[in-house]
C-alpha cells in the first residue's frame, strides 16, 4: 500500500529515529541537516591561501562547489557582491568573510578570512554543513619556542622521518618579534629551524622532510636577506596563518619560493599535500 504524502513524513522521521537513536525534534534536526549541502573546510581553506596569489581565475582543485557555498552566503548578508560569487576564493572574498568574522566579535588571527570552524559553522547555518573540519589546537611550547598542537604534531613526525632532532629557533605567536620576518611569525603554523652542522644534502634533507608532511619549507640564506642560514616552514592549511604566511603558501603552490620577490621555488620537488592528507583523511 502506498501511502499519503500526508503520512510519509511521519514514518520517515520514525524510522530515521529508530536508526539514528534519537527521537522527536532531534531526528527532524538531523534528517534537515543530512539534506543540507556541505562545505569540505579543508579544500576551502586550501583555496583562500592560494586564490589570493593567482594572476588568473584557474580554481582550485576540489574546491569550488564549497566556495560558491560560502560566496552566497557572504552574499546573502549583504558581505559580498553578487559579481564575486564564483568559486574562486579570492582577496574579496577574503575581506568579505573577515567582515564575517569581526560580526561575530572575533579579532586579531580569528578574523583572518581563512576559514575557522566556528565562523564557517555560524555562516552556513540552515544552509550547509562543514565537513573534514580543521583547526591548529591549542598553543604548547616545543624547545623553548610557542607552536600550535597541529604543528607540534607535524613537526615530530619529520624528525620521525629524518631521525634527527630539529632545533628550532623561532616559532609561532610571534607578534613584532622578528623584523626580518615580515610578520609570517604573527601568526600560528611557522617555525625557523636551525641548519648549524648540516651539511648541504642534510639541510635539503630536511626541508624535503617538512614538505612531505604538509610545510611550505625552504632553505634561506643570507643572500636574501639580513638572516643566517635557517629553514623557513609554514604549515599549509593552519587556520591561524598571519596573512603573510597564508600569502607565502599560495606562493609555495604556484612554484614560487615564498619571498617578496616570487622567485621560482628553489627547495626540492615533492607532491604538495597537507598534514591531514599526509595522514590519509
Amino acid at each position: 500500500m502506498k501511502l499519503p504524502p500526508c503520512a510519509a513524513a511521519p514514518v520517515a522521521a520514525v524510522l530515521l529515529a529508530c536508526l539514528t537513536g534519537v527521537s522527536g525534534t532531534s531526528a527532524a534536526q538531523a534528517a534537515d541537516a543530512a539534506a543540507l549541502p556541505s562545505v569540505d573546510m579543508e579544500a576551502t581553506v586550501k583555496a583562500a591561501q592560494i586564490d589570493p596569489r593567482r594572476s588568473d581565475d584557474t580554481l582550485t582543485p576540489g574546491a569550488k562547489a564549497g566556495v560558491l557555498l560560502v560566496e552566497r552566503a557572504l552574499r546573502d548578508r549583504h558581505l559580498l557582491d553578487a559579481k564575486w560569487v564564483d568559486g574562486y576564493f579570492g582577496t574579496t572574498t577574503v575581506a568579505a568573510l573577515a567582515k564575517f568574522q569581526r560580526s561575530l566579535g572575533f579579532t586579531g588571527l580569528a578574523a583572518n578570512g581563512l576559514p575557522g570552524k566556528v565562523s564557517l559553522t555560524r555562516l552556513g547555518a540552515g544552509r550547509f554543513t562543514v565537513t573534514h573540519v580543521i583547526g591548529p589546537g591549542p598553543r604548547v611550547s616545543v624547545g623553548g619556542v610557542v607552536v600550535d598542537t597541529r604543528t607540534r604534531s607535524m613537526l615530530v613526525e619529520a624528525k620521525r622521518l629524518l631521525g634527527r632532532d630539529l632545533v628550532l629557533l623561532q616559532g609561532s605567536y610571534n607578534r613584532g618579534g622578528d623584523p626580518t620576518s615580515a610578520g609570517t611569525h604573527d601568526g600560528g603554523g611557522v617555525v625557523d629551524i636551525s641548519v648549524k652542522g648540516m651539511n648541504s644534502a642534510t639541510r635539503t634533507a630536511v626541508v624535503h622532510a617538512l614538505r612531505r608532511v604538509g610545510f611550505a619549507a625552504w632553505l634561506r640564506n643570507p643572500d636574501q636577506d639580513d638572516w643566517p642560514w635557517h629553514i623557513h616552514a609554514a604549515a599549509i592549511n593552519d587556520t591561524d596563518l598571519s596573512s603573510q604566511a597564508q600569502h607565502q603558501i599560495g606562493d609555495y603552490y604556484l612554484g614560487l619560493n615564498g619571498l617578496a620577490g616570487r622567485g621560482p621555488d628553489d627547495g626540492p620537488k615533492v607532491t604538495i599535500r597537507t598534514w591531514e592528507e599526509y595522514q590519509g583523511r
